[in-house]
């Protein structure tokens, strides 16, 4: 458990919780179909904005801003949390269905000969 700003312990929070919570701020005039397209582009702006960080740190020498990356990420968090909602999915049924791809793909952890023949 870590701490907040104020010292208090703060609770763990699970994908429900988060999903729940960011729930509360979508755009409910959109129809299913829009959400599900307004969340998939902003996924990709955020991405966007995450590659443009690192790539100023790592090409231009800035300082690598980990609470702007942190914010970013947390964007596009909300994104995916909002494009799996548009299909009715939970964020443990995405993570789940990863790790599923991923215990299929690399069975014994990653290995570049693995990622070449992967699946």
């Amino acid at each position: 458990m870590s701490e907040m700003p104020d010292g208090a312990a703060r609770q763990p929070l699970t994908l429900a919780d988060y999903q729940e919570r960011a729930a509360r701020t979508l755009n409910r005039s959109l129809s299913t179909d829009q959400r599900l397209l307004d969340a998939s582009a902003g996924l990709v702006e955020e991405a966007g904005e995450v590659l443009g960080l690192v790539r100023k740190h790592l090409f231009m020498h800035h300082e690598l801003d980990t609470a702007r990356l942190t914010m970013e990420l947390g964007d596009a968090l909300w994104c995916l949390t909002a494009a799996a909602g548009a299909l009715g999915l939970s964020l443990e049924e995405v993570a789940a269905a990863n790790l599923a791809k991923l215990r299929r793909r690399y069975p014994d952890g990653y290995s570049d000969a693995a990622s070449i023949d992967r699946l």
